[in-house]
């Protein structure tokens, strides 16, 4: 197959990745400022887009982590083909669409290194993993980054809510009031997550690209990546975000643990210290794992309020199968390429079909802005039953204001 067109297949498919990135992390920003009423979720989704878009042209850190360091592209005579390139990109993909169907809010940065992983694994083999980095700069922080984050939301939350009753330890209605300012907090708080979602995951993607024209022989190894290439994924991700994640958003705002302004604040605060740390590491850092973990301190961190440990050990499952899952469709795709174009074209046409399938199935359970915090399927958490005004009610609301 033509290397040119091959090469331009795999930049459409890498961008398809980063849209799906997209709507796959919005959660991680906006998922508890749209559950405590901080803001609208249609707002905060285009708020989200706009910031993701932003962040993608602060930083290339992460991106020369992936193009320079994760496959050891150039040395030992190991040479980085596009046909693989592609095959891990599959897997990513795939995995992306599953645990979007079914609202769970994994790691897509996971899915891209174990698709890569597989692909390279099965097309060079197994010495063509740079394994000091995976560990350094991908396990370690998949570990430790949501305890981290997890612990300064836990504080943040327990700080927070002390202050705020030290000024009224009794009446329910000011104290309300009190804690109430956290929803204004709260926008700030996303919006920074949501900028610093952009400075770390649409590099991954910037990576992917610059590592295929590497692979193309249209740019010399160890470089970074060029500015269309910053601009393309930028645009890709904005628009993603855009689109939402609304079963994602609904497992992650009430999934979880049933979450208030302060402790949205917390969680937010933590997730964004995070991540911008990170991205000025170079960690191809979760932002979901950091997110999620960021929640669950804050749920913990919350007198009176339990974390819905059946859903968190949910989503654990979707980290733990992410990388192995995601490896072995990587894996199965680089032997089917191997047998040439027309392995290709059938896997370009399996994946769109397995796409086009999961969206029209999840038509049939449709979630979206109206509904994505009210609904009881985000991992059979949230039961409560939306009721009707009556003429009754609404009068005696309008005593209650």
């Amino acid at each position: 197959m033509d290397i040119t067109f091959m090469v331009a297949l795999v930049i459409a498919l890498a961008l398809f990745f980063d849209f799906t990135n997209g709507f796959h992390d919005t959660a991680n920003a906006m998922a508890t400022p749209i559950a405590t009423g901080a803001i609208k979720p249609k707002t905060a989704v285009a708020l989200a887009a706009v910031l993701n878009l932003v962040g993608a042209f602060l930083s290339t850190e992460v991106a020369k982590t992936i193009s320079g360091g994760l496959i050891r592209e150039g040395s030992d005579g190991i040479h980085i083909t596009p046909d693989i390139i592609f095959a891990g990109l599959m897997g990513a993909v795939l995995w992306n669409m599953v645990t979007w169907l079914k609202g769970l809010p994994s790691s897509s940065s996971h899915a891209l290194f174990g698709g890569l992983i597989g692909a390279a694994v099965v097309g060079i083999g197994l010495h063509s993993i740079n394994f000091e980095t995976v560990l350094q700069k991908v396990i370690l922080p998949a570990i430790f980054a949501p305890l981290i984050a997890g612990l300064v939301a836990y504080i943040c939350t327990r700080l927070a809510y002390a202050l705020t009753s030290r000024h009224d330890p009794e009446t329910g209605d000011k104290l309300t009031q009190k804690r109430g300012g956290f929803r204004t907090g709260q926008i700030f708080t996303s919006s920074l997550v949501a900028l610093a979602h952009g400075t770390n995951d649409a590099q991954k993607t910037m990576g992917i690209i610059t590592l295929v024209l590497i692979a193309g022989g249209t740019q010399a190894p160890g470089s970074g990546p060029q500015f269309w290439v910053i601009a393309a994924c930028a645009f890709a991700i904005a628009i993603g975000t855009y689109a939402g994640g609304w079963r994602i958003i609904r497992t992650m705002g009430s999934g979880l643990t049933e979450v208030k302004p302060a402790q949205g604040f917390s969680a937010e605060t933590s997730t964004a210290s995070a991540i911008l740390a990170s991205s000025h590491l170079g960690f191809a850092l979760s932002t979901t794992q950091v997110a999620s973990g960021s929640v669950i301190g804050s749920g913990l961190g919350r007198k009176g309020t339990s974390v819905r440990w059946g859903t968190a050990g949910k989503i654990a499952l979707g980290w733990l199968f992410t990388l192995p899952a995601s490896a072995i469709v990587g894996a199965l795709t680089a032997l089917l390429v191997s047998i040439g174009v027309v392995g290709v074209i059938i896997a370009a046409v399996v994946g769109t079909a397995a796409v086009l399938f999961m969206f029209v199935v999840s038509r049939k359970s449709h979630v979206g802005h109206h509904n994505a915090v009210e609904v009881e399927e985000a991992g059979h958490a949230v039961r409560f039953r939306k009721k009707k005004k009556t003429r009754k009610t609404t009068q005696n609301e309008d005593v209650r204001r």
